[in-house]
């Protein structure tokens, strides 16, 4: 085996590993929440903020990480995050108090950030252009695969043998990816050293997104709003100071400059907008409305990511040969329909309508996710694959605070903070029945720009 092909292989190995943890261990800790609640006798809001402060960890780091990897290393910033992301999991496992388990998530977040951002780059400075696509795919089927365990896993594993076990799981994964790193990736990947690192501009990040997603967690809250409010003002002034830095952490000009690139980022906010809240209002809806178990609700929303997961190599490979934008704006649309599809829902509608529709949903987002992110990747030049990297995955998160935000305004609106039962049965139908008519709104406009972002294969202003 050459040099190129093992490294490829070895590349492609940790960062579909890595890339199939973290949605495996987020989903996974949600459906153990209660038992974790009981044994360390949490009230609500502590429990909350098991998650939230994952979430938050990982959202600030981001992006002033992946400016970090390209200057000094992405494979040392590869591996440390591994690291970090597998000693505090393990050290979860072993928490006396919920404090404890919220700093360690933390800590786990920020590994997360790590390996998260920098993984993606790896494969796109290791796979050439032409099989960028194919690699790419598998890797957005490992976070479907790891979305679709999560679940099913963690429930088995909190229940007969304690929600530590999850955590203490990351051990073996985290220890072969780094053992693979250290062994087989002996390039590393850096650019200049000699330019002084924006602190100014990533404490301006950070603020901001912690106030854009707490308060969009905390919506419809009063207090909330003004967080919101607080954090589109950070992101201005994030803008404002970025622009003027001599080295900032995020290139402005990619945006500004790079046609492909800006609208690819936005098209994959929408769809995240238009797409993360569909489980969570199908679970409420499967169990409420058509008297389903957890288990039973759990079995038919796996239709969806196992859609994903079987359909997302397939169009990473037909990137590869097409151009991305044809394959991602069907994909795009098709998401459309099955949004449409799902408007109609009442009491009378048949498990399999459900099922249909998630399926075609699973296969519009396989088809507009890897070629959406091959186009990405591909419009920048390598000394960017960090922050194109960090952008990818902060436009997921922020899309999915959108898609929550927007679920939570609209059943406040209609239910207010009233439990969700038989009483107000017929509002909630008409909540959901208005939140996924929301959630077109939001998908028709990333259509168009998905098809609007030109050709990926032309020689694309701001990529060199």
């Amino acid at each position: 085996m050459s040099d190129s092909s093992s490294e490829e292989r070895s590349a492609l190995f940790v960062a579909t590993l890595t890339s199939f943890m973290a949605p495996f261990m987020l989903s996974a800790v949600n459906v153990a929440l209660p038992a974790i609640q009981a044994e360390l006798d949490v009230d609500a809001i502590t429990l909350s903020w098991i998650p939230t402060a994952y979430l938050l960890a990982t959202a600030v780091l981001l992006v002033p990480i992946g400016k970090v990897a390209d200057r000094y290393g992405r494979r040392k910033i590869f591996t440390a995050g591994l690291v970090f992301y597998t000693l505090s999991s393990t050290l979860i496992a072993w928490v006396p108090t919920a404090a404890w388990l919220i700093g360690m998530r933390i800590v786990q977040g920020f590994g997360a950030a790590m390996f998260i951002t920098t993984g993606m780059a790896i494969l796109s400075a290791v796979f050439a252009p032409e099989r960028r696509g194919r690699a790419i795919g598998l890797y957005v089927a490992a976070v479907y695969i790891g979305l679709s365990l999560g679940p099913f896993a963690g429930g088995l594993l909190s229940q007969h043998v304690g929600w530590r076990s999850i955590f203490l799981l990351m051990l073996p994964l985290g220890s072969a990816s780094v053992w693979v790193t250290l062994h087989f990736l002996k390039r590393e990947w850096a650019e200049r050293r000699d330019l002084p690192f924006d602190l100014i501009g990533s404490v301006l990040y950070a603020m901001a997104i912690c106030a854009l997603i707490y308060g969009a967690i905390d919506l419809p809250a009063q207090g909330a709003w003004a967080l919101v409010a607080l954090g589109v003002v950070g992101i201005g002034l994030f803008v404002w100071r970025e622009k003027r830095a001599a080295d900032p952490i995020f290139d402005i000009a990619l945006f500004q400059q790079n046609r492909t690139f800006a609208l690819s980022s936005l098209a994959a906010l929408i769809n995240y907008a238009a797409t993360y809240g569909v489980t969570f209002l199908l679970s409420l809806f499967l169990q409420y409305i058509k008297g389903l178990s957890s288990q039973t609700a759990g079995i038919v929303l796996v239709a969806q990511p196992v859609v994903m997961a079987l359909f997302s190599p397939l169009a990473g490979r037909l990137a590869d040969r097409i151009e991305p934008r044809w394959i991602a704006t069907l994909g795009m649309l098709i998401t459309a329909i099955g949004l449409a599809g799902l408007i109609p829902l009442n009491p009378d509608t048949h498990i399999i309508y459900i099922i249909c529709d998630l399926m075609l949903l699973g296969f519009g987002f396989a088809l507009f996710s890897s070629p959406n992110m091959s186009a990405i990747m591909g419009s920048v030049a390598p000394r960017h694959y960090g922050i194109a990297s960090g952008t990818v995955a902060t436009m997921r998160l922020l899309g999915q605070m959108v898609s929550m935000a927007t679920a939570a305004v609209v059943l406040a609106h209609f239910i207010g903070r009233a439990p969700i039962g038989p009483d107000n049965y017929p509002l909630f139908i008409e909540s959901t029945q208005m939140i996924f008519l929301v959630f077109l709104l939001i998908c028709i406009p990333g259509i168009y720009f998905s098809f609007s972002r030109g050709a990926l294969r032309k020689q694309v202003p701001g990529a060199e």
